[in-house]
């Protein structure tokens, strides 16, 4: 899809949104009251439009945005709401031990998983 068309991802019951709303070059500009207070209202709107899985992308957002400092990437314990939660990898460029085949092994266990649920 194009972004153009982001709004087609609600007739696949799909969202995306950010942990926070400020855009930067790398994630290392973000405050850790910034990750918190986006987790705040993250989970807030998870609460609302009940969603059943978040899928964080990048464990280092995922980490600061809900105090879970031993996350790893994959199925999470937590439960935001009634959303079961998965981390996903960062695509960015600086992980570059996830290769595009990795990451999109993760990806399709998420979507696995949620078929199954």
């Amino acid at each position: 899809m194009k972004p153009s068309e982001q709004q087609r991802l609600l007739s696949y019951r799909l969202g995306i949104t950010n942990v926070v709303a400020r855009p930067t070059t790398r994630a290392d500009e973000l405050s850790v009251e910034e990750y918190r207070e986006g987790g705040r209202l993250l989970a807030l709107k998870v609460a609302r439009l009940r969603p059943r899985w978040l899928a964080v992308v990048g464990v280092t957002a995922y980490r600061a945005a809900f105090g879970d400092r031993k996350a790893q990437v994959g199925p999470q314990e937590r439960v935001i709401g009634d959303a079961r939660v998965w981390v996903l990898p960062n695509p960015s460029g600086l992980n570059a031990h996830w290769t595009a085949a990795s990451m999109a092994e993760e990806f399709a266990r998420l979507r696995e998983a949620a078929a199954q649920a």
